[in-house]
């Protein structure tokens, strides 16, 4: 299936052969997530899932990159790609990929839900209904449905609606009894509503239908004096992407502004059942006045987002047998007192097989603790009735001095963000927002606590944010430090941001955008440099993405000078690894399953191989990409002591290089292939999953280990 997605550099001679474009490299981690709907090994409903979220992906893909990329074709920019390709160039490709991608999705559709009909598990159609279920769900639909429906007459008195960033609507042409009179409505799809409806069960079968499917059959209900002559369902995608004024006063009335005017973006896409007749689909395709290229016909169900609505936690044989995160064995130790803990030694804590209860335990601690005086924390997402931000609010109405930095322009959380922000506002946190013209994506927790006297800070630097949500499924890595020096780089950041003073120096970490990619740089020359000397020169490296073009040709460089590279790159990388003469030493994998890649680690031999005590080792909140280099303000943090740096270098990195189970392999010409599966296949997540804490009680994986496998 994945061929389906490949642009062989061959195919044009104008792009550059030594990058791969970024939007292609995307589509095509967006295809490895949706292959996981087709792993055998998983449970039905889990493959659904993945389905959903790689349909949901692609949404944001719209409303996002290629939202971007169109508004640059229409404004007849020049600017091309790093690999060379102009703006429309990439809509082209992108079509056509997108194109395929969906189709292939469909077919999935269809192959997972013909087996969960083998399992009694039905999505239905309205042929399908017997007579007590029609009765059931007309007194669902009048009690439901109908009173918060709003059906659009469209004429000369009333033009076309206005249709909202992913609205559905159903489209139907009506006949008026008392004449023959002709009537086009919109009936828009109400978004309150779960899209699947779940009938009442039948024995053990467990039977669900389609709202619109809900609506068309009780049409009649709503359109008494009238008949149906014709229908079909649409769905609208528009430019979400923020538009902010350099200069503001109130940057909260900004973002409350430019969310009203998001849902107001262009249309980007469009999809529409391929069922409907050429007279609605081209009525429609007039009034939204869209380009032939930004209009796809889907042969099947619209909206696969939607099909998590059909997992039930009531048949535990599809889905996955609940994890349930350990509690660090550290911490338990000392009674659940973390600042013991972390006094007595630095430790890390591996989300999400180690709970993020951790975190949240760290700072209501510090609410409760008679001895803090004070808390520093940023905030970029936090989700629904964050109990982060309710431990900030309990420390400030407990009378500490709390301080929190949240970021506006984290994007789809910015109404979210300024809830919190009132919220705590009124709590009496002092809340700072971030930089207009900078994204602060940088995860620092500071509390300062008295002790004999003396002030004491106690730091969590985190690859993921303060999210007890995305934690359960994101694999990140939290670092809890009482560190001197690193205590007062953490302190001198978040002068940085609350007051714009920009440090001098820092002792240990390095932020952006000032620093980190010149430190990567200086790392990288280090490893050539050991090479040359024919010394060991190794270097080992996790992201989500890897596009920065300046960090790409410094490996190319090391590569070429014999520096052996592997990398665990999730989603997008533009570098191409194994070419003759250019990258040949460079080795690109992506680990794809049940949870979520995300942590930021990068590993330098330091003239040793890897993995080595002498080895230097960093963990971060940026990905490799010019926006995290340039436009963001991130940190990169070395982890010196010892334990942690055994359990971040020969745990979390030597067994995420050793997963064969879940991995991908990047070769040449853009491919990405899967490690075939054998009886012997090592699982990165399975390990973690079952081994134990990795917070000072756990060994590193065995040597064994890589015999037994």
């Amino acid at each position: 299936m994945v061929d389906n997605l490949i642009i062989n550099s061959k195919e044009n001679n104008k792009t550059s052969n030594r990058l791969i474009n970024r939007e292609v490299s995307w589509l095509s981690f967006n295809m490895r997530v949706m292959e996981q709907s087709s792993n055998k090994i998983y449970p039905l409903l889990e493959r659904l899932r993945f389905l959903s979220i790689s349909a949901s992906n692609l949404d944001e893909f719209y409303m996002v990159r290629v939202a971007g990329l169109r508004a640059l074709m229409l404004a007849n920019t020049k600017i091309k790609s790093d690999d060379g390709l102009t703006p429309l160039e990439q809509l082209k490709k992108i079509k056509k990929l997108t194109d395929s991608l969906v189709e292939i999705q469909q077919n999935e559709c269809c192959s997972i839900l013909t087996q969960l009909r083998d399992k009694n598990l039905n999505l239905i159609c309205i042929g399908n209904l017997d007579d007590e279920e029609k009765k059931w769900l007309e007194k669902y639909f009048l009690e439901n449905v109908f009173p918060i429906l709003t059906p659009l007459a469209i004429d000369l008195e009333h033009p076309f609606p206005f249709i909202p960033n992913l609205g559905f609507s159903l489209m139907v042409e009506l006949k008026r009894n008392s004449d023959d009179e002709t009537l086009l409505v919109l009936v828009p799809i109400p978004s309150q509503i779960k899209r699947f409806i779940r009938l009442p069960d039948k024995q053990s079968d467990i039977r669900f239908i389609s709202l619109e499917n809900i609506i068309s059959i009780f049409i009649k209900l709503i359109f008494p004096n009238y008949q149906l002559v014709s229908e079909g369902v649409f769905r609208v995608i528009r430019d979400s992407e923020l538009e902010v004024e350099e200069k503001a006063e109130d940057l909260v009335m900004v973002f409350e502004s430019a969310l009203k005017k998001r849902r107001r973006g262009d249309v980007v896409r469009l999809e529409i059942n391929k069922a409907m007749p050429k007279n609605l689909s081209s009525f429609i395709f007039r009034n939204l006045n869209i380009l032939a290229d930004e209009v796809i016909s889907i042969d099947g169900i619209l909206g696969l987002s939607e099909l998590d609505n059909l997992i039930v936690d009531d048949r535990a044989d599809l889905i996955f047998k609940p994890f349930i995160p350990r509690f660090p064995n550290r911490i338990e130790k000392f009674d659940g007192d973390i600042f013991a803990a972390i006094n007595q030694k630095d430790f890390v804590v591996h989300h999400p097989f180690e709970t993020f209860d951790v975190v949240v335990s760290f700072l209501d601690q510090a609410a409760s603790d008679e001895n803090v005086l004070a808390i520093k924390q940023t905030l970029y997402r936090t989700g629904d009735n964050s109990p982060i931000v309710k431990a900030l609010i309990k420390a400030a109405v407990a009378g500490k001095s709390v301080t929190a930095l949240i970021e506006l322009k984290a994007r789809f959380d910015e109404a979210q963000n300024i809830k919190w922000a009132q919220d705590m506002e009124r709590a009496g946190v002092k809340v700072v927002f971030g930089f207009l013209k900078l994204k602060t994506h940088v995860k620092i927790s500071v509390i300062v606590r008295q002790e004999n006297l003396k002030l004491k800070s106690y730091v969590h630097f985190g690859t993921g944010n303060y999210h007890p949500q995305t934690a359960k499924v994101y694999t990140d890595i939290s670092f809890f430090t009482d560190n001197k020096a690193l205590g007062r780089d953490a302190v001198q950041i978040f002068n940085y941001l609350t007051a714009e003073s920009v440090p001098d120096k820092l002792e240990k970490a390095k932020i952006s955008p000032f620093e980190i990619r010149s430190t990567l740089m200086e790392l990288i020359d280090q490893e050539i440099r050991f090479a040359k000397e024919g010394k060991p020169a190794n270097i080992w490296v996790k992201l989500n993405s890897l596009v920065d073009s300046i960090i790409i040709e410094k490996l190319y460089e090391a590569s070429q000078a014999g520096v052996s590279i592997d990398m665990v790159i999730r989603g997008i990388c533009c570098l191409r690894p194994g070419v003759k003469g250019l990258s040949e030493n460079i080795r690109v994998k992506s680990i794809v399953g049940r949870f979520l890649e995300h942590s930021r680690i990068v590993c330098f031999g330091n003239g040793k191989l890897l993995p080595s005590e002498d080895a230097k080792v960093f963990i971060s909140s940026a990905d490799w990409m010019p926006r995290n280099f340039d436009r963001r303000v991130e940190i990169l943090v070395p982890l010196e002591n010892p334990t942690v740096h055994s359990q971040v270098l020969d745990q979390i990195m030597k067994t995420n290089i050793k997963d064969t189970e879940n991995s991908w392999s990047l070769g040449l010409g853009d491919n990405y292939r899967n490690y075939e599966v054998k009886s012997n296949s090592f699982s990165a997540h399975h390990y973690f999953m079952t081994n134990p804490s990795l917070s000072g009680v756990g060994s590193a994986i065995r040597e064994d280990d890589d015999k037994d496998e």
